[in-house]
Protein backbone atom coordinates (compact mmCIF):
# COMPACT_ATOMS: atom_id res chain seq x y z
CA UNK A 1 0.00 0.00 0.00
CA UNK A 2 2.77 2.45 0.94
CA UNK A 3 4.51 1.55 -2.53
CA UNK A 4 1.21 2.05 -4.38
CA UNK A 5 0.49 5.70 -2.87
CA UNK A 6 4.03 6.98 -3.43
CA UNK A 7 3.78 5.69 -7.36
CA UNK A 8 0.10 7.00 -7.39
CA UNK A 9 1.63 10.42 -6.06
CA UNK A 10 4.95 10.07 -8.05
CA UNK A 11 1.98 9.68 -11.41
CA UNK A 12 0.37 13.20 -10.60
CA UNK A 13 3.49 14.84 -10.30
CA UNK A 14 5.27 14.30 -13.18
CA UNK A 15 1.58 15.21 -14.86
CA UNK A 16 1.91 18.67 -13.18
CA UNK A 17 5.44 18.62 -14.23
CA UNK A 18 4.53 18.55 -18.15
CA UNK A 19 1.55 20.88 -17.61
CA UNK A 20 3.66 23.51 -16.00
CA UNK A 21 6.40 22.98 -18.85
CA UNK A 22 3.39 23.56 -21.79
CA UNK A 23 2.00 26.92 -19.87
CA UNK A 24 5.56 28.45 -19.87
CA UNK A 25 6.20 27.26 -23.81
CA UNK A 26 2.75 29.11 -24.55
CA UNK A 27 3.68 31.80 -22.33
CA UNK A 28 7.29 32.03 -23.59
CA UNK A 29 5.84 32.01 -27.61
CA UNK A 30 3.26 34.73 -27.17
CA UNK A 31 6.00 36.63 -25.52
CA UNK A 32 8.34 36.42 -28.49
CA UNK A 33 5.42 37.10 -30.59
CA UNK A 34 4.54 40.06 -28.55
CA UNK A 35 7.90 41.52 -29.07
CA UNK A 36 8.27 40.79 -32.91
CA UNK A 37 4.75 42.49 -33.30
CA UNK A 38 6.64 45.71 -31.40
CA UNK A 39 9.29 45.92 -33.69
CA UNK A 40 7.50 45.29 -36.73
CA UNK A 41 5.25 48.31 -35.50
CA UNK A 42 8.46 50.77 -35.10
CA UNK A 43 9.37 50.23 -38.87
CA UNK A 44 11.52 46.63 -38.68
CA UNK A 45 10.72 44.61 -41.20
CA UNK A 46 12.20 40.53 -41.34
CA UNK A 47 15.70 40.76 -42.52
CA UNK A 48 16.84 40.33 -46.08
CA UNK A 49 19.92 39.55 -47.44
CA UNK A 50 22.24 42.71 -49.33
CA UNK A 51 22.02 42.37 -52.84
CA UNK A 52 22.93 44.85 -56.01
CA UNK A 53 20.07 44.02 -57.80
CA UNK A 54 20.06 45.68 -61.29
CA UNK A 55 17.24 45.86 -63.74
CA UNK A 56 19.19 47.37 -66.56
CA UNK A 57 23.00 47.59 -67.75
CA UNK A 58 23.42 51.28 -66.44
CA UNK A 59 23.09 50.16 -62.96
CA UNK A 60 26.61 49.26 -63.32
CA UNK A 61 27.85 52.45 -64.02
CA UNK A 62 27.01 53.60 -60.78
CA UNK A 63 27.97 50.59 -58.80
CA UNK A 64 30.58 47.82 -58.78
CA UNK A 65 29.56 45.02 -59.42
CA UNK A 66 31.49 43.61 -55.84
CA UNK A 67 30.66 46.26 -53.62
CA UNK A 68 29.67 45.70 -50.06
CA UNK A 69 27.22 46.84 -48.17
CA UNK A 70 28.92 47.53 -44.38
CA UNK A 71 27.32 48.26 -41.04
CA UNK A 72 28.63 51.15 -39.93
CA UNK A 73 26.82 51.13 -36.34
CA UNK A 74 23.59 49.63 -34.80
CA UNK A 75 22.12 49.11 -31.12
CA UNK A 76 19.67 52.63 -32.17
CA UNK A 77 15.99 52.64 -32.23
CA UNK A 78 14.75 53.61 -35.29
CA UNK A 79 17.37 55.61 -38.15
CA UNK A 80 16.60 58.71 -39.61
CA UNK A 81 17.94 61.79 -40.81
CA UNK A 82 21.71 61.17 -41.78
CA UNK A 83 24.22 63.72 -42.65
CA UNK A 84 27.65 63.77 -43.10
CA UNK A 85 30.76 65.80 -41.91
CA UNK A 86 34.23 66.14 -42.68
CA UNK A 87 35.31 66.31 -39.36
CA UNK A 88 34.96 62.50 -40.23
CA UNK A 89 31.31 61.67 -38.33
CA UNK A 90 27.69 61.38 -39.02
CA UNK A 91 24.86 63.15 -37.51
CA UNK A 92 21.75 60.56 -37.14
CA UNK A 93 18.20 60.87 -35.77
CA UNK A 94 16.86 58.11 -33.30
CA UNK A 95 12.75 58.71 -33.45
CA UNK A 96 12.44 55.85 -31.22
CA UNK A 97 15.27 56.67 -28.65
CA UNK A 98 14.28 60.78 -29.09
CA UNK A 99 17.86 61.76 -29.45
CA UNK A 100 20.37 63.16 -32.05
CA UNK A 101 23.56 61.34 -32.35
CA UNK A 102 26.91 61.80 -33.95
CA UNK A 103 28.46 58.86 -35.31
CA UNK A 104 31.92 58.08 -35.81
CA UNK A 105 32.37 57.43 -39.63
CA UNK A 106 35.71 55.02 -38.95
CA UNK A 107 35.28 53.49 -35.49
CA UNK A 108 30.96 53.13 -35.40
CA UNK A 109 31.30 54.33 -31.98
CA UNK A 110 28.25 56.97 -31.35
CA UNK A 111 27.75 59.83 -29.29
CA UNK A 112 24.70 61.47 -27.58
CA UNK A 113 24.13 64.87 -28.75
CA UNK A 114 20.99 66.53 -27.65
CA UNK A 115 17.76 64.53 -26.37
CA UNK A 116 14.78 65.87 -28.72
CA UNK A 117 11.11 64.17 -29.04
CA UNK A 118 11.30 62.34 -32.21
CA UNK A 119 13.49 64.30 -34.41
CA UNK A 120 13.65 63.26 -38.31
CA UNK A 121 14.79 64.85 -41.37
CA UNK A 122 18.19 66.61 -41.08
CA UNK A 123 20.38 69.00 -43.66
CA UNK A 124 23.11 71.97 -43.05
CA UNK A 125 21.94 74.99 -44.16
CA UNK A 126 24.39 77.28 -46.01
CA UNK A 127 26.17 78.14 -43.21
CA UNK A 128 26.53 74.72 -41.88
CA UNK A 129 24.36 74.47 -38.89
CA UNK A 130 22.28 71.58 -38.79
CA UNK A 131 18.44 72.13 -39.20
CA UNK A 132 16.09 69.38 -38.00
CA UNK A 133 12.36 68.63 -38.27
CA UNK A 134 11.37 67.96 -34.79
CA UNK A 135 8.26 66.56 -34.98
CA UNK A 136 7.34 66.53 -31.67
CA UNK A 137 8.12 70.18 -31.57
CA UNK A 138 5.84 70.38 -34.79
CA UNK A 139 8.95 72.81 -36.12
CA UNK A 140 11.94 72.95 -38.12
CA UNK A 141 14.79 74.09 -35.72
CA UNK A 142 18.11 75.21 -36.28
CA UNK A 143 21.25 73.50 -33.86
CA UNK A 144 23.65 75.07 -32.28
CA UNK A 145 27.36 74.61 -33.18
CA UNK A 146 27.44 71.95 -30.51
CA UNK A 147 24.74 70.77 -31.04
CA UNK A 148 23.69 70.98 -27.23
CA UNK A 149 20.67 73.92 -28.08
CA UNK A 150 18.41 74.83 -30.54
CA UNK A 151 16.18 77.22 -31.85
CA UNK A 152 12.80 77.38 -33.38
CA UNK A 153 13.06 78.79 -37.66
CA UNK A 154 9.16 77.83 -38.10
CA UNK A 155 6.14 76.14 -36.79
CA UNK A 156 3.43 78.20 -37.57
CA UNK A 157 1.68 78.68 -41.40
CA UNK A 158 -0.74 81.19 -41.51
CA UNK A 159 -1.55 81.31 -36.93
CA UNK A 160 -2.10 77.34 -37.04
CA UNK A 161 0.74 74.63 -36.26
CA UNK A 162 2.34 72.69 -38.65
CA UNK A 163 1.75 69.01 -38.67
CA UNK A 164 4.72 67.42 -37.83
CA UNK A 165 7.87 68.46 -40.66
CA UNK A 166 9.54 65.15 -41.42
CA UNK A 167 12.35 65.85 -44.28
CA UNK A 168 14.28 69.37 -45.51
CA UNK A 169 16.82 70.48 -47.69
CA UNK A 170 18.71 73.51 -49.03
CA UNK A 171 17.40 75.20 -52.06
CA UNK A 172 19.27 76.36 -55.02
CA UNK A 173 18.05 79.67 -54.34
CA UNK A 174 19.13 79.47 -50.83
CA UNK A 175 15.80 78.95 -49.03
CA UNK A 176 14.95 76.14 -46.86
CA UNK A 177 11.92 73.63 -48.23
CA UNK A 178 10.69 70.50 -46.36
CA UNK A 179 7.60 68.59 -46.08
CA UNK A 180 5.25 68.51 -43.34
CA UNK A 181 3.43 64.92 -43.46
CA UNK A 182 0.99 64.08 -40.31
CA UNK A 183 2.66 60.38 -40.08
CA UNK A 184 4.24 61.77 -37.09
CA UNK A 185 1.92 64.11 -35.46
CA UNK A 186 2.37 63.78 -31.76
CA UNK A 187 -0.37 61.57 -30.24
CA UNK A 188 -3.42 63.64 -28.67
CA UNK A 189 -2.27 66.69 -30.26
CA UNK A 190 -4.81 68.01 -33.07
CA UNK A 191 -4.18 68.51 -36.86
CA UNK A 192 -4.64 71.94 -36.86
CA UNK A 193 -3.71 72.65 -40.90
CA UNK A 194 -5.90 70.87 -43.28
CA UNK A 195 -3.59 69.95 -45.94
CA UNK A 196 -0.42 68.18 -46.06
CA UNK A 197 1.84 70.62 -47.67
CA UNK A 198 5.47 71.38 -49.19
CA UNK A 199 6.87 74.76 -47.81
CA UNK A 200 9.60 77.07 -48.98
CA UNK A 201 11.37 79.27 -45.98
CA UNK A 202 12.58 82.24 -47.57
CA UNK A 203 15.90 84.23 -46.34
CA UNK A 204 14.29 86.50 -44.69
CA UNK A 205 11.88 83.66 -42.49
CA UNK A 206 8.87 83.75 -44.46
CA UNK A 207 6.83 80.79 -44.94
CA UNK A 208 5.33 79.71 -48.45
CA UNK A 209 3.18 76.96 -48.65
CA UNK A 210 4.53 75.79 -52.10
CA UNK A 211 2.04 73.08 -52.94
CA UNK A 212 -0.57 70.56 -50.86
CA UNK A 213 -1.46 68.11 -53.83
CA UNK A 214 0.78 65.27 -52.27
CA UNK A 215 -1.21 62.79 -49.89
CA UNK A 216 1.58 62.46 -48.04
CA UNK A 217 5.26 64.45 -48.45
CA UNK A 218 8.06 62.54 -47.64
CA UNK A 219 11.47 62.92 -48.85
CA UNK A 220 12.59 65.48 -51.35
CA UNK A 221 15.57 66.93 -53.50
CA UNK A 222 16.60 69.16 -56.18
CA UNK A 223 18.04 67.91 -59.64
CA UNK A 224 21.82 69.40 -60.07
CA UNK A 225 21.18 71.70 -62.30
CA UNK A 226 18.46 73.69 -59.79
CA UNK A 227 15.27 73.34 -62.52
CA UNK A 228 13.42 70.43 -60.62
CA UNK A 229 12.16 69.53 -57.28
CA UNK A 230 10.85 65.58 -56.45
CA UNK A 231 8.72 64.93 -53.44
CA UNK A 232 7.54 61.63 -52.95
CA UNK A 233 4.36 60.61 -51.10
CA UNK A 234 4.54 57.36 -48.87
CA UNK A 235 1.16 56.81 -48.85
CA UNK A 236 0.60 56.77 -53.07
CA UNK A 237 3.61 54.78 -53.29
CA UNK A 238 5.25 57.24 -56.00
CA UNK A 239 7.49 60.07 -56.50
CA UNK A 240 6.09 63.83 -57.81
CA UNK A 241 8.65 66.05 -59.54
CA UNK A 242 7.85 69.64 -60.67
CA UNK A 243 9.79 72.22 -62.87
CA UNK A 244 11.15 74.88 -60.24
CA UNK A 245 10.94 78.52 -61.21
CA UNK A 246 13.58 81.55 -60.18
CA UNK A 247 11.13 82.63 -58.27
CA UNK A 248 11.12 79.62 -55.69
CA UNK A 249 7.61 78.87 -56.99
CA UNK A 250 6.99 75.47 -58.72
CA UNK A 251 4.65 73.79 -61.81
CA UNK A 252 3.90 71.45 -64.20
CA UNK A 253 3.72 68.84 -61.00
CA UNK A 254 3.65 64.86 -62.38
CA UNK A 255 4.14 61.70 -61.87
CA UNK A 256 7.98 60.67 -62.06
CA UNK A 257 7.70 57.17 -61.07
CA UNK A 258 6.25 54.56 -58.45
CA UNK A 259 7.45 52.31 -56.30
CA UNK A 260 4.90 49.51 -55.18
CA UNK A 261 4.98 46.92 -52.97
CA UNK A 262 4.02 45.01 -49.84
CA UNK A 263 2.71 46.25 -46.69
CA UNK A 264 5.79 45.44 -45.02
CA UNK A 265 8.01 46.09 -47.66
CA UNK A 266 8.58 49.83 -46.94
CA UNK A 267 7.52 53.39 -48.90
CA UNK A 268 8.91 55.65 -50.81
CA UNK A 269 10.87 58.22 -47.99
CA UNK A 270 14.44 59.76 -48.20
CA UNK A 271 15.90 60.54 -51.47
CA UNK A 272 18.99 61.77 -52.42
CA UNK A 273 20.59 62.76 -56.57
CA UNK A 274 23.96 62.49 -57.77
CA UNK A 275 25.61 65.02 -59.81
CA UNK A 276 24.29 63.56 -63.39
CA UNK A 277 21.14 63.77 -62.36
CA UNK A 278 20.05 60.06 -61.04
CA UNK A 279 17.81 60.11 -57.82
CA UNK A 280 18.56 57.14 -55.00
CA UNK A 281 15.07 56.99 -53.23
CA UNK A 282 13.74 54.82 -50.08
CA UNK A 283 11.04 51.89 -51.01
CA UNK A 284 10.56 48.62 -50.96
CA UNK A 285 13.29 46.44 -49.28
CA UNK A 286 15.72 49.03 -50.33
CA UNK A 287 16.96 52.01 -52.24
CA UNK A 288 15.70 52.28 -55.36
CA UNK A 289 18.04 54.17 -58.31
CA UNK A 290 16.42 55.97 -60.52
CA UNK A 291 17.80 57.85 -63.77
CA UNK A 292 16.59 61.72 -64.77
CA UNK A 293 14.36 59.90 -67.05
CA UNK A 294 12.51 58.26 -64.62
CA UNK A 295 13.83 54.66 -65.64
CA UNK A 296 14.30 52.63 -62.58
CA UNK A 297 17.81 51.28 -62.82
CA UNK A 298 17.98 49.05 -59.81
CA UNK A 299 17.89 48.18 -56.24
CA UNK A 300 20.55 48.39 -53.40
CA UNK A 301 18.74 45.83 -51.00
CA UNK A 302 19.14 46.44 -47.46
CA UNK A 303 19.14 43.79 -44.69
CA UNK A 304 16.66 46.41 -42.73
CA UNK A 305 14.42 48.71 -44.02
CA UNK A 306 15.70 51.96 -45.15
CA UNK A 307 14.37 55.11 -44.09
CA UNK A 308 16.58 57.98 -45.79
CA UNK A 309 20.18 58.48 -46.65
CA UNK A 310 23.14 60.66 -47.16
CA UNK A 311 26.23 61.38 -49.70
CA UNK A 312 29.45 60.93 -47.78
CA UNK A 313 33.11 60.99 -48.11
CA UNK A 314 35.89 63.52 -49.18
CA UNK A 315 34.63 62.44 -52.87
CA UNK A 316 31.23 62.29 -51.82
CA UNK A 317 31.07 59.06 -53.05
CA UNK A 318 29.47 56.88 -50.20
CA UNK A 319 26.37 56.69 -49.30
CA UNK A 320 25.50 56.59 -45.93
CA UNK A 321 22.02 54.66 -45.05
CA UNK A 322 20.02 55.31 -42.15
CA UNK A 323 18.08 51.54 -41.80
CA UNK A 324 15.71 50.83 -39.10
CA UNK A 325 18.25 49.97 -36.01
CA UNK A 326 21.53 50.68 -38.19
CA UNK A 327 23.54 52.79 -39.85
CA UNK A 328 25.38 51.08 -42.97
CA UNK A 329 27.55 52.64 -45.90
CA UNK A 330 28.29 51.48 -49.77
CA UNK A 331 30.36 52.48 -51.92
CA UNK A 332 29.50 54.07 -55.74
CA UNK A 333 30.84 54.95 -58.89
CA UNK A 334 28.60 58.21 -58.40
CA UNK A 335 29.48 61.63 -57.02
CA UNK A 336 26.60 62.93 -54.64
CA UNK A 337 25.15 66.20 -55.41
CA UNK A 338 24.85 67.91 -52.09
CA UNK A 339 23.18 71.12 -51.84
CA UNK A 340 24.79 72.97 -49.23
CA UNK A 341 27.62 72.74 -50.18
CA UNK A 342 26.82 74.82 -53.65
CA UNK A 343 26.64 77.61 -50.93
CA UNK A 344 30.02 78.10 -50.11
Amino acid sequence: MITNNHLSFRSRDSGFNIVIRKVAIVALTLLLIAEAAHHLGHGETNKVAFELHALTPDFWTLFDRNAQLTKLASGFGFTEGPVWDSSGYLWVSDETLNKIFKVNTSTGQKQEIISLGDPDGNTYDSQHSLLDCASVLRAIIRLSSDGKSYKVVVDHYQGKRLNSPNDVVLGPDGAIYFTDPTSDLPRGQKQELPFKGVYRIALDGQLQLLTKDVEDPNGLAFSPDGTKLYVDDSTQRNIHVYDFGADGGLSNGRIFGTEPGGPKDGVPDGMKVDRNGNLYVVGPKGIWVWSPQGIHLGTIVVPEQPANLAWGDPDYSALYITATTSVYKIGTRARGFVPYLQAH
